[in-house]
């Protein structure tokens, strides 16, 4: 069969760039080698993560705060099977609805794994496919980590994390990112003693420093035991329980501690095996990347490359803007992603987001900023929901007043730092922002306050 663009891989990347594809005309075929659509995002990393970061955040309100609002009842009794069906039912309404997609927008969906035996050409099974324009959308995988044994069961993935036989009663997390600390706080609200352990001296490394301060002082106040300055040597699973080995750098000391269940989280790496690329004389990068140019190509004319597999940010939305993007450049269109804007969420409850520069980049660059800060105390909505833990921040030019960036930690943030997005794609000002009505009483006020920090001051505070 003989198409116009064939993409490998269905994740939010290449769905994304095979629907809008063919909604520009063009004949288009997906290879998917997994049973359902979606790639890791929708089968074993977004969308299920945050079915149960959703049902545990659930648990803890009626646990904590049903009874202040007056809402008594008897405490909720935790159905694990039960979630996990709610987490496979959440799961299989988003892949039938991309495969639903691809039937309307006449996509053929090629099934099983992908390799690409010469330029325009890709093989599966025994069929070999021709294409004038190839993209390459095969995700990433979670990294090893030296001395660490994977096997799913008791030292796991996210994926692993997201099928347990039975709530662990202790978890230890290696790595204080994003998915460790999404992961870990749905099993501390299940119950479970979890422990993080970060290599570097603060968690979520290169987001805001204050915002890591202040996120790990409210994980720890949840029960979270987080040790910072840890090398991980090595995780063993023995018969009943795993073992975890561990040094810390300030002093050298030697710790052993241990788990039902350890989760290995401390990053993720492209997943390229068995494409062929190395025979196919294609560009990587030092880190095991995909090397493009700012229209994706990579160095093997036809061949493009987006999302995980490429440099930038490892996040299903930076990947359907690139898939968005090359869609566009192949069909003769003019494609574009805006990486400076490309926002960070952490799912946690309170939510962490940001967007731009941090106040720790603008010092290193010599910058003159300002900073706009407002705690959620002062937010009437917040208050009366329980949710006024965190600030937003604004971070703003000090001459011009041009929006430089914001992180916000609290209720809903991964919603609002989309106005931010916005105002700072359109070169907004803080007293842009100040000068907006937002809607009484809502979280959103937060950053009209913070916005007005940046100038004379806030209205409350």
């Amino acid at each position: 069969m003989s198409y116009d663009l064939i993409v490998i891989g269905s994740g939010p990347g290449g769905y994304v760039c095979a629907i809008r594809a063919a909604q520009l005309g063009l004949k288009v075929a997906c290879v998917e080698g997994r049973e359902t659509l979606g790639g890791t995002c929708l089968n074993v990393g977004c969308i299920p993560s945050k079915a149960l970061l959703h049902a545990t955040h659930m648990l803890h309100e009626a646990e904590h705060n049903f009874e202040k609002m007056g809402l008594g009842s008897a405490k909720p009794k935790v159905d694990w099977k039960g979630m996990l069906a709610y987490k496979d039912d959440v799961i299989g309404q988003n892949t039938k609805g991309i495969e639903f997609l691809f039937k309307k927008n006449k996509v053929d969906w090629i099934k099983g794994w992908a390799s690409i035996p010469a330029p325009g050409k890709v093989k599966v099974g025994d069929d070999t496919h021709e294409a004038k324009h190839i993209v390459i959308a095969s995700g990433s995988e979670s990294s090893p980590l030296k001395g660490v044994e994977v096997d799913e069961k008791t030292i796991v993935t996210s994926t692993g994390a997201l099928e347990l036989g039975k709530i662990p009663k202790r978890m230890i997390v290696i790595g204080g990112g994003v998915i460790g600390l999404e992961m870990g706080s749905v099993y501390a609200r299940l119950g479970a003693e979890v422990t993080v352990l970060e290599y570097l001296d603060r968690i979520i490394p290169g987001s805001d420093g204050e915002v890591a301060k202040t996120f790990q002082r409210l994980l720890k106040k949840q029960g979270m035991e987080i040790i910072t300055g840890a090398a991980v040597q090595g995780a063993e699973a023995l018969k009943t329980k795993a073992k975890v080995t561990y040094a810390l750098r300030k002093d050298d000391s030697e710790h052993t501690i241990d788990a039902d269940v350890v989760l290995l989280a401390t990053g993720r790496r492209p997943f390229v095996d068995g494409l062929g690329l190395t025979e196919l004389g294609v560009k990587m990068t030092e880190r095991g990347q995909i090397a493009t140019d700012r229209q994706f190509r990579t160095s093997v004319d036809g061949i493009h490359a987006i999302g995980d597999a490429i440099e930038g940010p490892m996040l299903a939305h930076k990947a359907m803007d690139d898939g968005h993007a090359v869609a566009e450049i192949i069909a003769g269109h003019a494609g574009h992603v805006n990486y400076d804007l490309v926002p960070g969420v952490i799912y946690t409850a309170p939510e962490v987001a940001s967007v731009g520069e941090t106040e720790e980049t603008l010092k290193d660059a010599g910058r003159a900023y300002k900073v706009g800060k407002i705690s959620f105390m002062s937010n009437g909505r917040a208050k009366a929901n329980f949710q006024a833990d965190g600030f937003v921040k604004l971070l703003a030019d000090k001459e011009t007043d041009r929006l430089l960036g914001a992180h916000i930690i609290g209720p809903y943030a991964g919603d609002m730092i989309h106005e931010i997005c916005v105002a700072m794609q359109f070169g907004a000002s803080a007293e842009d922002i100040a000068l907006t009505c937002h809607a009484h009483p809502t979280y959103s006020e937060a950053v009209r306050e913070a916005a007005f920090a940046c100038g004379d001051g806030p209205i409350h505070a």
